[in-house]
């Protein structure tokens, strides 16, 4: 059998070209005398290059980077239509490093007869146990008793106090894998819980005493509100103004999904206005959040860079995972989580022929 060859993008690496992320569990690609791997140095950050990382959330795949591989795993950079300007040629496979894949054209991967993955579940404790931290952080104001702290305003401790979890209403906005176990994690808090999932299974939602209501209810009822839907073209800025207009004024907004999702101009007005009493954001619609942005002038918003989902042990999990699908892919099995399966007929045909190329 040929060299099976693997390309990844380079922002898995630091600027010294080792792993930013400690063991990625390259192990059996190592231990297989047949797969050859290597990044895409393009995208790994430079000690000359200062813009880096204003531009780390822009970069995209190239059709010379695609070109004489048979897999390629992804994490950040966009993989668009150009990507295959002169035909996928030997690839067969991408691997997306979590479980958005928002920034693939799938359809374009479709065409060419290229099967995706994802991993939903390498990351889904990370991020429902981090919205779980966002939830309780703006419930006992923790930015705002940091702050007077910080400032020996001791004498602010009433303006600052916070409110109890407990049988307050949880709404979630996409009752998927994060959002269920954001279900499990709040169980000892005895929350009611809401949803709104037009995909979700009404009996696995029931199972955990989860019920599925409009978008409407839930910004209405919900002391906080936690997104946790993925992104298509039409769910963009899907929580608008007037969402936000129905929410109590004493409710929390938090997003570990895609900053896409909610018009932030609209949430920043309400925000500063006091129609809303704070959020805690984990996305952006433009990454990273740019300096002018005005979130950063709100003192009851938490701001994180798009990473309090990801942690060692996540991070160390998503490239072994990657690994075992495409080694599933070497053994003549299908991949596992594959976003565009109607592909496969025409898509094991181009796996057998690889198999025999000497």
């Amino acid at each position: 059998m040929r060299t099976f060859r693997i390309a990844i993008t380079g922002d898995f690496l630091n600027a010294e070209g080792t792993s930013a992320y400690g063991d990625l569990g390259y192990g059996p690609l190592d231990a297989c005398p047949y797969i050859d791997y290597h990044y895409i140095m393009e995208h790994a950050p430079q000690p000359e290059d200062p813009h880096y990382w204003d531009r780390l959330y822009s970069m995209e795949v190239k059709a010379e980077h695609v070109a004489n591989v048979d897999a390629f795993i992804v994490l950040r950079p966009y993989i668009r239509p150009h990507v295959f300007a002169n035909g996928a040629g030997d690839l067969t496979i991408i691997g997306r490093s979590g479980a958005g894949y928002d920034k693939i054209d799938v359809p374009a991967l479709t065409a060419n007869d290229v099967a995706l993955f994802n991993l939903p579940d390498v990351l889904t404790h990370a991020t429902a146990s981090s919205a779980l931290m966002f939830i309780l952080a703006l419930a006992k104001r923790l930015p705002a008793q940091d702050r007077v702290t910080r400032q020996a305003r001791w004498d602010l401790q009433p303006q600052v106090m916070g409110m109890e979890i407990e049988n307050k209403t949880l709404g979630i906005i996409g009752l998927g894998a994060s959002g269920r176990e954001l279900v499990r994690l709040v169980a000892p808090f005895n929350m009611r819980v809401i949803a709104y999932s037009p995909n979700a299974d009404p009996t696995q939602a029931a199972a955990l005493d989860v019920r599925l209501t409009s978008l409407e209810e839930v910004m209405r009822e919900s002391d906080i509100v936690s997104i946790h839907s993925n992104l298509t073209p039409e769910k963009h800025k899907m929580i608008r103004a007037e969402h936000l207009a129905m929410m109590k004024p004493s409710a929390y907004l938090v997003n570990v999904a895609r900053g896409a999702l909610v018009d932030e101009t609209a949430l920043y007005h309400a925000l500063r206005d006091g129609k809303l009493a704070g959020a805690a954001l984990d996305t952006f619609e433009v990454e990273p959040l740019p300096q002018d942005s005005p979130l950063r002038e709100l003192d009851n918003v938490i701001l994180t860079p798009h990473l309090v989902g990801v942690t060692r042990e996540s991070i160390e999990a998503v490239v072994p995972a990657a690994v075992e699908n495409i080694t599933r892919v070497l053994s003549g099995a299908l991949p596992l989580y594959c976003k565009n399966p109607y592909i496969l007929p025409r898509w094991r045909e181009r796996l057998a022929q690889l198999a025999t190329q000497a």
